[in-house]
């Protein structure tokens, strides 16, 4: 007994002394020779221990009490081997309700649409195990994305090399070219790689002078301020409003690495040429007819625009919609069939046209718009489509005090709500060369002008409401992407159709007309009657 209580002693020295054998070699510089030694002098006493207490082990591993034992064993070694396997074959589950920790759909798209190898080099701290992930996550999408993690204190060598200074920085580099990117989160991440595969940013011009939403403003209002304030769809009292603001546009677009700047027309000497895309977005008052020539320029070279057009405004752009086969209608859109809560001159759209613009677009809805119609005779070398539509029960109205149709005035639905159209100078030439040929005519004897031979291809976007793209509905619902993605498609950069920066709000419902007098009769009307039901079924049963 008391041999196997001194042998008992010396196995527990042992097995302490091999975890001091650790802790040696964890936690002292240059500790190879101490953590060796300690290393065998607990592998001695511990198999010393074990020869001697043999006997005493074989007797406890009879019976019960060595089925019990070998089960925890295999339990152990069960789990040992699944985090083995788990670290090399690693899995992931998102079970947050917006996969906040998971990349976005429209992210991963982006990823697997990167065509040239990007190679990032990332310097972290302990703390940033999230963003090591993210990156980690961000890699795997594509084998063109390839990463190195360094610690800027650890590694101050190769920080030095870099020019790294401080930990969270990620050095992205592609084919020559270097670019440096601090934010942390998967759309600062994912449109770094955009920029250094891209090698340029490219510029979105609002206009300005018109009494048009400052893309620099925060500002917002609520819209419920009655009939003695402000309204966009039906209202009797028209109030100049400055409080409207575009920052969370102005925000998405440079997150998604545009430059954003206004212009102002007559200041900047007729000067686009910078602009990769000039947002035309409320206008109060007219454009200048020597404004109006810059815009038709900037068009006539190549240049593409959008044109956000709240009802009942007169521009002076409308000479430029015709020359795309684009006439805009003098009244609003009421729709009672689809419209956004309450409102009826507020039209909720969920069933889109096939475009780029609407690719994976949720529910969108425009507070006062007019519709938009084809002009009589097409111009020549144009193309429009329709990119929204209302519904087939929506009419315009001619009066912004009343929701009624006018007859003769007012026109049935479906309506057009946005529209992308397109010139090039190719299917120009053939359509006259065609129109020549009906006529019998040849094309040398025809008396009629030439197509302009300097005007360049380009595209436009057009919409008949400016205020869903404002900071008071541009985070609701589809809004945003709706904006975002008719920029990219202007911009030609349809691998970031989709892509926009991630907000995760207080979860809210929001319903067009329909939706709302379905849960009302569901709620408060069909599920009391069944529940009465089925106490009058059990009554009857028992009596």
């Amino acid at each position: 007994m008391e041999n196997s209580l001194r042998y008992g002693l010396f196995l527990i020295a042992g097995v302490l002394v091999l975890i001091a054998s650790l802790f040696a070699s964890a936690l002292i510089v240059n500790s190879s020779f101490v953590s060796i030694l300690l290393l065998i002098v607990g592998l001695g006493l511990t198999g010393f221990s074990l020869f001697q207490l043999r006997s005493e082990l074989l007797l406890l591993l009879r019976g019960q009490r060595g089925e019990l034992m070998l089960m925890t064993f295999g339990m152990l070694l069960l789990f040992v081997a699944i985090a083995w396997v788990s670290s090399l074959f690693a899995a992931r589950w998102d079970m947050t309700a917006s996969r906040e920790h998971s990349l976005a759909p429209q992210t991963i798209h982006m990823l697997k649409s990167v065509d040239k190898p990007v190679h990032i080099t990332f310097f972290h701290d302990r703390g940033m195990r999230e963003t090591v992930e993210l990156y980690q996550q961000i890699v795997a999408q594509n084998d063109k994305l390839t990463i190195e993690f360094f610690d800027p204190m650890l590694n101050p060598s190769q920080a030095k090399l870099r020019g790294v200074e401080f930990p969270g920085t990620a050095l992205m580099e592609s084919e020559g070219r270097k670019i440096n990117v601090n934010g942390p989160t998967e759309t600062d991440i994912a449109n770094g790689i955009l920029r250094v595969t891209q090698g340029k940013q490219q510029m979105a011009c609002f206009t300005d002078g018109h009494g048009e939403p400052d893309p620099f403003s925060l500002e917002s209002h609520d819209h419920t301020e009655g009939d003695t304030g402000h309204a966009h769809g039906l209202e009797t009292k028209t109030v100049a409003h400055e409080n409207h603001g575009m920052a969370k546009a102005k925000n998405s677009l440079e997150a998604m690495n545009y430059l954003v700047e206004k212009v102002a027309l007559m200041k900047s000497a007729g000067d686009l040429s910078r602009c990769s895309v000039l947002i035309i977005i409320g206008p109060q008052l007219p454009f200048l007819p020597a404004e109006v020539k810059i815009v038709d320029s900037f068009l006539h070279n190549g240049g593409n625009a959008m044109f956000l057009i709240d009802p009942f405004s007169k521009t002076g752009l409308e000479p430029i919609l015709a020359k795309y086969s684009i006439v805009l209608d003098d009244g609003m859109v009421i729709d009672e069939a689809s419209h956004f809560w309450a409102d009826v001159s507020a039209p909720a759209v969920t069933d889109y046209n096939r475009h780029d613009i609407t690719t994976r677009l949720p529910l969108t809805f425009f507070p006062g718009v007019r519709a938009i119609f084809p002009v009589a005779d097409k111009v020549p070398g144009t193309s429009v489509r329709p990119v929204i539509n209302s519904s087939t029960k929506s009419f315009t109205t001619p009066d912004k005090s009343r929701a009624d149709f006018v007859n003769n005035k007012s026109r049935n639905g479906p309506l057009t709500l946005m529209v992308s159209a397109g010139f090039n100078p190719k299917t120009e030439e053939s359509a006259s060369l065609v129109m020549k040929q009906l006529r019998g005519e040849k094309p040398e004897d025809s008396n009629e002008p030439k197509p302009d031979a300097t005007r360049k291809a380009s595209r436009i976007v057009v919409g008949g409401d400016a205020d869903f793209a404002t900071n008071s509905y541009y985070h609701i619902l589809g809004n945003g992407s709706l904006f975002l993605n008719s920029v990219n498609f202007l911009a030609a950069r349809e691998n970031l159709i989709g892509v926009e920066p991630r907000t995760f709000d207080l979860p809210y419902v929001n319903m067009t007309n329909t939706q709302m007098k379905g849960t009302f009769i569901m709620s408060l009307i069909l599920v009391p009657l069944l529940m009465a039901a089925l106490g009058v079924a059990v009554w009857w049963r028992r009596r």
